[in-house]
């Protein structure tokens, strides 16, 4: 596993697991989490492919998916830049904590636990870690 900042983006890059995955998620999340800010410039597809020692075409191909999920928008001749849309921030955000919660749930529901039951391993998790992160 390697670390490569480009920009105000930290990447954790795992070669044995696909590239273009895990740039697309990791900028997905810092976006979500307001790592990078609304209007911010991405670094070029040149710049990050040379900081993270991928092909341009992977990179690329992230961007391109960052612009359809409305996270991004290229801007003729200046680059592509964080969109500033709250919004569409928002809701990004929003569908994927429902995606990661249906996930969460049909596991817990494979293995037989009734919504107690989910919400009793909740708490002693939150309680054994000592935090209250909500």
């Amino acid at each position: 596993m390697e670390d490569n900042k480009a920009k105000s983006i930290r990447f954790h890059i795992d070669f044995s697991q696909p590239l273009y995955e895990q740039v697309l998620d990791q900028a997905r999340s810092a976006i979500a989490k307001g790592e990078i800010a609304l209007g911010e410039k991405m670094p070029s597809v040149r710049e990050l492919a040379q900081e993270l020692r991928m092909n341009p075409n992977t990179i690329m191909r992230a961007y391109a998916e960052l612009e359809r999920d409305g996270l991004t928008e290229k801007r003729r001749g200046q680059g592509t830049y964080v969109t500033s849309s709250q919004e569409k921030v928002f809701f990004f955000r929003t569908t994927i904590a429902e995606k990661y919660i249906d996930q969460f749930l049909a596991q817990m529901e494979s293995l037989g636990l009734s919504w107690d039951d989910i919400q009793r391993y909740v708490e002693m998790n939150r309680s054994r870690k000592g935090e209250d992160r909500l």
